[in-house]
Protein backbone atom coordinates (compact mmCIF):
# COMPACT_ATOMS: atom_id res chain seq x y z
CA UNK A 1 0.00 0.00 0.00
CA UNK A 2 1.24 3.85 -0.83
CA UNK A 3 2.70 5.37 2.30
CA UNK A 4 1.38 8.68 1.39
CA UNK A 5 -1.68 10.48 -0.60
CA UNK A 6 0.48 12.90 -2.23
CA UNK A 7 1.83 12.74 -5.47
CA UNK A 8 4.91 11.81 -6.76
CA UNK A 9 5.52 13.35 -9.98
CA UNK A 10 8.61 11.86 -12.29
CA UNK A 11 9.62 13.65 -14.65
CA UNK A 12 11.78 11.61 -17.19
CA UNK A 13 13.11 12.82 -20.90
CA UNK A 14 13.39 11.84 -24.59
CA UNK A 15 16.78 9.79 -25.11
CA UNK A 16 19.18 10.43 -28.51
CA UNK A 17 17.25 7.19 -29.93
CA UNK A 18 13.38 8.67 -29.16
CA UNK A 19 14.83 12.53 -30.86
CA UNK A 20 16.24 10.52 -34.00
CA UNK A 21 13.16 7.84 -34.36
CA UNK A 22 11.11 11.34 -34.57
CA UNK A 23 13.31 13.09 -37.16
CA UNK A 24 13.74 9.75 -39.52
CA UNK A 25 10.48 8.01 -38.64
CA UNK A 26 11.61 4.67 -37.95
CA UNK A 27 14.77 3.02 -36.29
CA UNK A 28 16.34 1.71 -39.11
CA UNK A 29 16.37 4.95 -40.88
CA UNK A 30 17.79 6.38 -37.96
CA UNK A 31 20.40 3.60 -37.58
CA UNK A 32 20.96 4.42 -41.47
CA UNK A 33 21.63 7.93 -40.71
CA UNK A 34 24.54 7.67 -37.77
CA UNK A 35 26.19 4.51 -38.88
CA UNK A 36 26.63 6.03 -42.90
CA UNK A 37 28.49 8.86 -40.92
CA UNK A 38 30.46 6.60 -39.43
CA UNK A 39 29.45 7.07 -35.66
CA UNK A 40 28.53 3.96 -33.58
CA UNK A 41 24.93 3.60 -33.28
CA UNK A 42 25.13 1.14 -30.56
CA UNK A 43 25.82 3.51 -27.99
CA UNK A 44 22.56 4.87 -28.47
CA UNK A 45 20.66 2.24 -28.22
CA UNK A 46 22.75 1.20 -25.17
CA UNK A 47 21.66 4.53 -23.98
CA UNK A 48 17.92 4.12 -24.29
CA UNK A 49 17.74 0.46 -23.36
CA UNK A 50 19.55 1.70 -20.08
CA UNK A 51 17.24 5.21 -19.51
CA UNK A 52 13.99 2.74 -20.30
CA UNK A 53 14.89 -0.03 -17.23
CA UNK A 54 15.94 2.89 -15.19
CA UNK A 55 11.79 4.57 -15.56
CA UNK A 56 10.75 1.14 -15.34
CA UNK A 57 13.01 0.32 -12.25
CA UNK A 58 11.81 4.13 -10.62
CA UNK A 59 8.03 3.70 -11.08
CA UNK A 60 7.05 0.21 -9.96
CA UNK A 61 9.02 1.35 -6.57
CA UNK A 62 7.72 4.81 -6.61
CA UNK A 63 4.01 3.21 -7.08
CA UNK A 64 4.86 1.47 -3.78
CA UNK A 65 4.76 4.48 -2.21
CA UNK A 66 2.63 6.84 -3.56
CA UNK A 67 0.65 8.03 -5.90
CA UNK A 68 2.62 8.59 -9.47
CA UNK A 69 2.65 10.43 -12.36
CA UNK A 70 4.66 10.31 -15.31
CA UNK A 71 5.45 13.99 -16.71
CA UNK A 72 7.94 14.60 -19.96
CA UNK A 73 9.56 17.26 -19.69
CA UNK A 74 7.84 19.06 -22.84
CA UNK A 75 5.25 19.04 -20.98
CA UNK A 76 6.53 20.97 -17.77
CA UNK A 77 5.99 24.49 -19.06
CA UNK A 78 2.20 23.78 -18.81
CA UNK A 79 1.59 21.14 -15.94
CA UNK A 80 0.76 22.85 -12.49
CA UNK A 81 2.00 21.08 -9.44
CA UNK A 82 0.63 20.89 -6.38
CA UNK A 83 2.05 22.45 -3.20
CA UNK A 84 2.62 19.08 -1.84
CA UNK A 85 3.52 17.17 -4.82
CA UNK A 86 6.95 15.17 -4.07
CA UNK A 87 9.15 15.78 -7.30
CA UNK A 88 11.46 13.10 -8.80
CA UNK A 89 13.80 13.87 -11.53
CA UNK A 90 15.13 11.49 -13.57
CA UNK A 91 17.85 12.90 -15.93
CA UNK A 92 20.90 14.74 -16.65
CA UNK A 93 21.48 17.48 -14.60
CA UNK A 94 19.91 20.07 -17.13
CA UNK A 95 16.36 17.91 -16.36
CA UNK A 96 16.78 19.02 -12.75
CA UNK A 97 17.60 22.68 -13.70
CA UNK A 98 14.68 22.99 -16.23
CA UNK A 99 12.20 21.15 -13.46
CA UNK A 100 12.90 23.55 -10.84
CA UNK A 101 12.12 26.63 -12.62
CA UNK A 102 8.60 25.68 -12.82
CA UNK A 103 8.01 25.16 -9.45
CA UNK A 104 7.10 27.17 -6.27
CA UNK A 105 8.21 25.44 -3.31
CA UNK A 106 8.38 21.99 -4.18
CA UNK A 107 10.89 19.45 -2.98
CA UNK A 108 13.05 17.96 -5.86
CA UNK A 109 15.08 14.84 -5.65
CA UNK A 110 17.59 14.39 -8.77
CA UNK A 111 18.25 10.75 -9.51
CA UNK A 112 20.73 9.45 -11.95
CA UNK A 113 20.07 6.83 -14.35
CA UNK A 114 23.29 5.76 -15.43
CA UNK A 115 26.28 7.11 -13.03
CA UNK A 116 28.94 5.65 -15.83
CA UNK A 117 27.59 7.79 -18.19
CA UNK A 118 26.92 10.82 -16.48
CA UNK A 119 28.60 12.51 -13.77
CA UNK A 120 25.44 14.33 -11.88
CA UNK A 121 26.14 17.13 -9.71
CA UNK A 122 22.22 17.36 -9.06
CA UNK A 123 21.93 13.93 -9.11
CA UNK A 124 23.21 12.52 -5.78
CA UNK A 125 21.15 9.32 -5.91
CA UNK A 126 20.42 5.88 -8.04
CA UNK A 127 17.16 4.39 -8.55
CA UNK A 128 17.88 1.98 -6.13
CA UNK A 129 17.68 4.74 -3.51
CA UNK A 130 14.25 5.84 -3.96
CA UNK A 131 12.25 3.19 -1.54
CA UNK A 132 14.71 4.37 1.15
CA UNK A 133 15.20 8.21 -0.08
CA UNK A 134 11.30 9.03 -0.73
CA UNK A 135 9.91 7.69 3.12
CA UNK A 136 12.87 9.86 4.38
CA UNK A 137 11.56 12.92 2.31
CA UNK A 138 7.91 12.65 3.67
CA UNK A 139 9.21 12.11 6.93
CA UNK A 140 11.30 15.73 6.44
CA UNK A 141 14.36 13.76 7.48
CA UNK A 142 16.40 15.00 4.67
CA UNK A 143 18.85 17.71 4.25
CA UNK A 144 17.35 20.33 1.83
CA UNK A 145 19.94 22.67 -0.35
CA UNK A 146 17.92 25.99 -1.78
CA UNK A 147 18.68 27.78 -4.68
CA UNK A 148 19.09 31.44 -5.72
CA UNK A 149 16.80 31.82 -9.19
CA UNK A 150 17.47 34.63 -11.29
CA UNK A 151 14.20 36.38 -12.97
CA UNK A 152 14.03 38.76 -16.11
CA UNK A 153 11.22 41.48 -15.75
CA UNK A 154 10.16 43.08 -18.93
CA UNK A 155 8.38 46.33 -19.03
CA UNK A 156 5.34 44.40 -20.74
CA UNK A 157 4.88 42.62 -17.73
CA UNK A 158 6.30 38.99 -19.14
CA UNK A 159 8.95 37.00 -16.72
CA UNK A 160 11.52 34.45 -16.94
CA UNK A 161 13.26 32.43 -14.22
CA UNK A 162 16.45 30.95 -14.89
CA UNK A 163 18.22 28.23 -12.29
CA UNK A 164 21.51 28.17 -14.15
CA UNK A 165 21.67 31.27 -15.88
CA UNK A 166 19.93 33.60 -18.20
CA UNK A 167 21.18 34.80 -21.36
CA UNK A 168 20.43 38.20 -22.76
CA UNK A 169 21.51 38.93 -26.84
CA UNK A 170 21.14 37.57 -29.79
CA UNK A 171 18.94 34.73 -31.21
CA UNK A 172 22.05 34.30 -34.06
CA UNK A 173 25.36 35.07 -34.33
CA UNK A 174 25.22 39.04 -34.62
CA UNK A 175 26.01 41.55 -32.17
CA UNK A 176 23.44 42.52 -29.42
CA UNK A 177 22.88 46.40 -29.10
CA UNK A 178 21.78 47.75 -25.82
CA UNK A 179 21.80 49.92 -22.78
CA UNK A 180 23.25 48.65 -19.83
CA UNK A 181 22.34 49.99 -15.83
CA UNK A 182 23.57 48.63 -12.74
CA UNK A 183 23.55 50.34 -9.12
CA UNK A 184 25.21 54.63 -10.29
CA UNK A 185 26.82 53.20 -13.58
CA UNK A 186 25.78 52.88 -17.16
CA UNK A 187 26.65 52.74 -21.01
CA UNK A 188 25.91 51.70 -24.10
CA UNK A 189 27.04 48.11 -25.67
CA UNK A 190 27.37 45.99 -28.03
CA UNK A 191 28.34 42.72 -27.57
CA UNK A 192 27.02 38.95 -27.90
CA UNK A 193 24.96 39.17 -25.27
CA UNK A 194 25.02 38.61 -21.56
CA UNK A 195 25.13 35.44 -18.97
CA UNK A 196 23.72 36.52 -15.59
CA UNK A 197 25.11 33.31 -13.40
CA UNK A 198 23.14 31.90 -10.67
CA UNK A 199 25.43 30.02 -7.88
CA UNK A 200 24.17 26.63 -9.29
CA UNK A 201 24.99 27.58 -12.69
CA UNK A 202 28.29 28.93 -11.61
CA UNK A 203 29.89 25.60 -12.45
CA UNK A 204 28.84 25.68 -15.91
CA UNK A 205 28.24 28.35 -18.22
CA UNK A 206 29.75 31.01 -16.50
CA UNK A 207 32.63 28.79 -15.69
CA UNK A 208 33.66 28.39 -19.33
CA UNK A 209 33.19 31.92 -19.73
CA UNK A 210 35.74 32.73 -16.76
CA UNK A 211 37.87 30.25 -17.61
CA UNK A 212 38.51 30.95 -20.98
CA UNK A 213 39.07 35.29 -19.79
CA UNK A 214 41.42 33.80 -16.89
CA UNK A 215 43.38 31.61 -19.85
CA UNK A 216 43.97 34.58 -22.68
CA UNK A 217 44.81 36.80 -19.55
CA UNK A 218 47.16 34.27 -18.69
CA UNK A 219 48.70 33.89 -22.15
CA UNK A 220 48.74 37.73 -22.74
CA UNK A 221 50.77 37.88 -19.37
CA UNK A 222 53.32 35.02 -20.49
CA UNK A 223 54.03 37.12 -23.84
CA UNK A 224 54.22 40.30 -21.77
CA UNK A 225 51.79 41.92 -23.61
CA UNK A 226 49.48 42.23 -20.64
CA UNK A 227 49.49 42.77 -16.81
CA UNK A 228 46.42 42.12 -14.82
CA UNK A 229 46.42 43.32 -11.79
CA UNK A 230 43.80 43.20 -8.66
CA UNK A 231 42.41 46.42 -8.35
CA UNK A 232 42.37 45.82 -4.29
CA UNK A 233 45.80 44.56 -3.63
CA UNK A 234 47.57 45.79 -6.16
CA UNK A 235 48.69 42.00 -6.89
CA UNK A 236 48.74 40.35 -10.26
CA UNK A 237 45.64 37.98 -10.15
CA UNK A 238 46.55 34.23 -11.71
CA UNK A 239 43.48 32.57 -10.76
CA UNK A 240 40.29 33.08 -10.01
CA UNK A 241 37.50 30.06 -8.89
CA UNK A 242 34.29 30.97 -10.49
CA UNK A 243 32.25 28.53 -8.09
CA UNK A 244 30.19 30.54 -5.91
CA UNK A 245 27.02 28.75 -3.08
CA UNK A 246 23.84 27.48 -4.41
CA UNK A 247 21.75 29.89 -2.05
CA UNK A 248 24.12 32.58 -2.35
CA UNK A 249 21.73 36.25 -1.91
CA UNK A 250 23.42 37.35 -5.35
CA UNK A 251 24.22 37.10 -9.29
CA UNK A 252 26.83 37.28 -11.17
CA UNK A 253 26.75 38.38 -14.95
CA UNK A 254 29.71 38.74 -17.34
CA UNK A 255 29.26 40.48 -21.09
CA UNK A 256 30.70 38.08 -23.82
CA UNK A 257 32.63 39.65 -26.52
CA UNK A 258 32.19 43.40 -25.48
CA UNK A 259 32.92 45.61 -28.56
CA UNK A 260 34.44 48.96 -27.95
CA UNK A 261 33.47 51.50 -30.32
CA UNK A 262 33.00 55.35 -30.80
CA UNK A 263 28.99 54.21 -30.12
CA UNK A 264 29.75 51.09 -27.51
CA UNK A 265 31.90 51.12 -24.31
CA UNK A 266 33.04 47.87 -22.31
CA UNK A 267 33.96 49.14 -19.18
CA UNK A 268 30.72 47.61 -17.13
CA UNK A 269 30.87 43.45 -18.37
CA UNK A 270 31.38 42.02 -14.91
CA UNK A 271 30.16 42.00 -11.54
CA UNK A 272 27.00 41.09 -8.97
CA UNK A 273 23.66 41.83 -8.77
CA UNK A 274 22.50 42.31 -5.51
CA UNK A 275 18.74 42.36 -3.58
CA UNK A 276 19.62 46.13 -3.88
CA UNK A 277 21.64 46.19 -7.00
CA UNK A 278 19.77 45.05 -9.85
CA UNK A 279 20.58 45.69 -13.60
CA UNK A 280 18.37 47.38 -16.32
CA UNK A 281 18.56 46.40 -19.99
CA UNK A 282 17.26 48.29 -22.81
CA UNK A 283 17.24 46.94 -25.88
CA UNK A 284 18.46 48.74 -29.30
CA UNK A 285 18.11 45.58 -31.79
CA UNK A 286 15.26 46.27 -33.94
CA UNK A 287 14.63 42.44 -34.29
CA UNK A 288 16.08 38.78 -33.35
CA UNK A 289 17.25 40.04 -29.45
CA UNK A 290 16.20 37.30 -26.90
CA UNK A 291 16.24 36.19 -23.39
CA UNK A 292 16.29 32.39 -22.57
CA UNK A 293 17.50 30.82 -19.43
CA UNK A 294 18.93 27.71 -18.61
CA UNK A 295 20.22 26.51 -22.29
CA UNK A 296 16.26 25.79 -23.44
CA UNK A 297 16.53 28.60 -26.56
CA UNK A 298 13.13 27.58 -27.46
CA UNK A 299 11.53 29.03 -24.43
CA UNK A 300 12.20 32.77 -24.54
CA UNK A 301 11.31 36.29 -24.41
CA UNK A 302 11.05 38.61 -27.17
CA UNK A 303 14.39 41.58 -26.20
CA UNK A 304 13.46 44.23 -29.11
CA UNK A 305 14.05 47.88 -29.71
CA UNK A 306 12.56 49.64 -26.80
CA UNK A 307 11.86 46.93 -24.57
CA UNK A 308 13.77 47.17 -21.02
CA UNK A 309 14.62 44.38 -18.71
CA UNK A 310 14.89 44.15 -15.36
CA UNK A 311 17.24 41.17 -14.13
CA UNK A 312 17.67 40.26 -10.65
CA UNK A 313 17.28 37.68 -8.21
CA UNK A 314 13.74 35.76 -8.16
CA UNK A 315 11.72 35.92 -5.48
CA UNK A 316 11.22 31.96 -5.06
CA UNK A 317 13.67 29.44 -4.71
CA UNK A 318 14.66 25.88 -5.60
CA UNK A 319 14.73 22.82 -3.09
CA UNK A 320 17.12 20.12 -3.85
CA UNK A 321 17.33 16.72 -1.56
CA UNK A 322 20.71 15.90 -0.50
Amino acid sequence: MPTTENKIILIVRRTRLDDLIARFNTLAQAQFYVEHLGADFSDYQKEHENYQKAVTIAETQLRQLGRVQVLDRDFLPNFIFAKQDTVVVLGQDGLVANTIKYLNGQIVVGVNPEPQRWEGILLPFQVEDLNKIIPDVFAQRRPIKEVTMAKATLNNGQTLYGVNDLFIGPKSHTSALYQIKIGKRQEQQASSGIIVSTGLGSSGWFKSLVTGATRITQALIKENKLVAVDSQTGRMTQHHDSRFPWDANYLHFTVREPFPSTTSSATLVFGKITPQKTMLLVSQMAENGVIFSDGIENDFLQFNSGTQATIGLAEKRGYLVS
